[in-house]
C-alpha cells in the first residue's frame, strides 16, 4: 500500500512539474559540441543513430606501448579523509584546470566535505586543497538540514562565471537528492550561497547530478541529472542560473542513470547511461538519442560495450575525436580503459588499459570507478577518476599521446 501511495504522490509532483514548466521559455538549439566544462567548442558530423558499434579491443594496447608520449600520472592532494569519491574537473585559463571531489570518512557520512584544488600546467603540481561546501555551511545556507553531500559538478556560464552543482540529501539515502550549486566570479577562489534547483514544484526529491552540462544557444544550460526513487532514469534539465525552466524525461524504467551527453549539431545528440538493470536484462550502455535539441529522447541500440553499474566519462576533442572513459566488464569496477572512436569511423576501440585488478584473487580487487575528462585547450585530456576509493588519480594525456594513438590505430587497420 506504501508504494501504491508514493507512486501517486510522485504522478501527482510530475503532472505538476509539467505545468509549471509549460510557460518557461521556447526550447533552444544546442550551442556547440564541446561541453561547458571545457574550453572550446567543435564540430563533430556522425549522427547519434551511428553509436551502437561494437567496441574493438586492439592487440597489444598497454601502456608501455601507448602511454610513451608524454603521459603525466599523479594524484589530487591527500586531506587526510579516509574516503574520496566523485571528483570532477573545469578548464581554467592557459591550461589550467580546477578539480573537485567530495571526502569524509565514508560515502554520505555527515563529515564529508566538497573539496577543489588547481593543477599548474607550468609546475605540473596541484595546489593545497581547500573546501568549497560542507554540511553545516550548506544547512546555513539552503536554510534546511542537509544529512549529507555528494557529487559535485562544475560548469561554465554564459556570463563566463564558473557554477558548481552538487547533491544534497535532507532525508533518507541518496534517493532523497536535491541539486543545488554556487557561483563563483573568481575562477573557483570564492563562492556565494548556496541555491536549491526546483526540478518539481511538489516533490523536489530523488534528482541528482554527475556529468557535465551543455550550452544552448540562449546561454542557459542543459543539465544532464537523473532519479533513484521508484524508477532509475535520466532526465535532462533547462537550467537558467540558479532555476530548472524546463526538464524533459531522457529514458524510462529502472534501468538508466548518470547519462553523457554527445552532441552532434545544433539539434541532434546522443547519451550514454550508465546500466542498473536486472541481473536477467543485458550489462551493456543504454542509448538515448534526440533530434530537437534535448526537448524529447527515444531510447536507441544498446552500446555494445559491457557496463557493470558503473558511471562513464566522455569527451570531444577539437578534431572530433571521441573519447569515453568506463569499466568495460559486466560485473565490478576492477577494470578501467579509455576507449576511443575517430570523426569518420564508428568503431569504438580500446586504445589504453588504465586500471586491470583481473589477476587478483579472494576479494582482493580493487574499484577504479566513476571518471571525469575535460580538455584545457580541446586537443588534450584531463582524466580523475576514484582509486579504490582511497584516493583521487589524475592522468594527463597530451596532444601528442593522441596522435600517436591514432597512428597505432591507422597501423592496425593496415595489418
Amino acid at each position: 500500500m506504501s508504494r501504491v501511495i508514493a507512486f501517486c504522490f510522485l504522478l501527482l509532483a510530475s503532472v505538476l512539474g509539467y505545468l509549471h514548466i509549460d510557460s518557461r521559455p521556447s526550447w533552444a538549439p544546442f550551442a556547440g559540441d564541446y561541453p561547458v566544462s571545457s574550453a572550446n567548442p567543435l564540430d563533430d558530423s556522425l549522427g547519434p543513430a551511428e553509436v551502437a558499434k561494437p567496441i574493438k579491443t586492439l592487440k597489444g594496447s598497454t601502456s608501455a606501448k601507448v602511454a610513451t608520449p608524454s603521459v603525466r600520472t599523479d594524484w589530487l592532494p591527500d586531506t587526510g579523509a579516509p574516503s574520496v569519491h566523485a571528483a570532477s574537473l573545469i578548464a581554467l585559463k592557459e591550461g589550467a584546470v580546477r578539480a573537485f571531489w567530495f571526502a569524509g570518512s565514508r560515502e554520505g557520512a555527515p563529515d564529508v566535505v566538497i573539496n577543489t584544488s588547481v593543477f599548474d600546467p607550468q609546475t605540473s603540481r596541484w595546489s593545497a586543497p581547500t573546501v568549497v561546501m560542507d554540511r553545516v555551511s550548506a544547512e546555513k545556507g539552503l536554510s534546511r538540514y542537509i544529512a549529507k553531500l555528494g557529487n559535485p559538478v562544475p560548469a561554465r556560464m554564459a556570463d563566463g562565471r564558473m557554477q558548481l552543482f552538487f547533491v544534497t540529501v535532507s532525508i533518507g539515502g541518496w534517493a532523497g537528492s536535491s541539486i543545488s550549486s554556487v557561483i563563483s566570479d573568481d575562477e573557483g577562489l570564492t563562492w556565494g550561497q548556496p541555491q536549491r534547483l526546483i526540478s518539481s514544484p511538489l516533490i523536489n526529491l530523488s534528482t541528482l547530478v554527475k556529468s557535465p552540462a551543455i550550452a544552448f544557444a540562449d546561454g542557459r544550460l542543459g543539465l544532464p541529472a537523473y532519479h533513484e526513487w521508484i524508477g532509475r532514469f535520466g532526465e535532462f534539465l533547462r537550467v537558467d542560473v540558479g532555476r530548472v525552466i524546463d526538464k524533459r524525461r531522457m529514458s524510462s524504467g529502472r534501468g538508466a542513470i548518470q547519462p553523457v551527453v554527445f552532441t552532434e549539431d545544433s539539434q541532434e545528440a546522443s547519451a550514454f547511461f550508465r546500466q542498473t538493470r536486472s541481473s536477467s536484462q543485458p550489462k551493456k550502455i543504454p542509448v538515448s538519442e534526440t533530434k530537437d535539441a534535448g526537448q524529447s529522447w527515444v531510447m536507441a541500440k544498446d552500446l555494445e560495450i559491457p557496463n557493470p553499474n558503473s558511471a562513464l566519462a566522455a569527451l570531444t576533442l577539437a578534431n572530433g575525436t571521441r573519447l569515453m572513459v568506463l569499466n568495460n566488464i559486466e560485473v565490478a569496477r576492477y577494470r578501467l580503459v579509455i576507449v576511443m572512436r575517430e570523426p569518420n569511423s564508428l568503431q569504438w576501440q580500446v586504445i589504453q588499459v588504465l586500471e586491470d585488478d583481473e589477476s587478483l584473487t579472494d576479494g582482493r580487487h580493487r574499484e577504479f570507478s566513476y571518471p571525469y575528462l575535460v580538455s584545457a585547450n580541446g586537443e588534450d585530456a584531463h582524466l580523475v577518476y576514484t582509486w579504490d576509493r582511497k584516493k583521487i588519480k589524475h592522468i594527463y594525456f597530451s596532444a601528442a599521446w593522441f596522435k600517436h594513438a591514432i597512428s597505432g590505430l591507422k597501423e592496425k587497420e593496415v595489418q
